[in-house]
C-alpha cells in the first residue's frame, strides 16, 4: 500500500437531459443516470447503484486484506446488498444498508471465526467507515 494520503480524482460530463459520463485517468468511461425511481431511464450506473456497489465491492476488497492478515483462505464471497432510500428529518437519505455476504470457506474452517473475520472487514471498509447509514450485515458461512 502507498502511504496515505491517497486522493481520487473522478470527472463528470453532463447535459441538462439525458445520460452522464463519469471517467477517471486508465479506467474505461462509466454512463450513468438517474434510477427510475427519480424519473431516469433505469438503465445505466446511478449514484445510488455506485454507493451500493461501493459498499460491496470495499467489503471484499477488505476481506482479502483481512483475511491474508488472518490466515484464513476463503474461496468466495458473493453479496447481494439492498439500501433503503426513504425520508428521514426531513432530508431524503439512505437510511439503511443491508448485506447479505455469502462467505465461501474450506471444509474445516471455524466457521465463528471466518464470521468474526467477515464483521472485521465489514467495520474496517474504508467505505462503510465514511457514511452514517447503518449497514447490517447478515453473514452466511458455507463449506466448499
Amino acid at each position: 500500500m502507498k502511504p496515505l494520503p491517497h486522493q481520487y480524482e473522478v470527472e463528470l460530463s453532463g447535459t441538462p437531459i439525458g445520460h452522464a459520463i463519469a471517467s477517471a485517468a486508465g479506467m474505461p468511461d462509466l454512463t450513468t443516470a438517474p434510477p427510475a425511481d427519480f424519473g431516469g431511464p433505469g438503465d445505466a450506473w446511478s449514484p445510488e447503484h455506485l454507493f451500493m456497489a461501493a459498499i460491496e465491492t470495499c467489503l471484499l476488497f477488505t476481506l482479502r486484506a483481512v483475511a491474508r492478515a488472518s490466515n484464513l483462505h476463503f474461496s468466495s464471497l458473493a453479496v447481494s446488498g439492498a439500501g433503503t432510500v426513504d425520508r428521514q428529518a426531513g432530508v431524503t437519505r439512505f437510511t439503511e444498508v443491508v448485506l447479505r455476504a455469502r462467505l465461501v470457506v474450506p471444509a474445516g474452517t471455524d466457521t465463528e471465526r471466518a464470521r468474526r473475520i467477515l464483521e472485521k472487514a465489514e467495520k474496517s471498509c474504508l467505505v462503510s467507515a465514511s457514511i452514517s447509514t447503518p449497514i447490517r450485515m447478515e453473514p452466511e458461512i458455507v463449506f466448499e
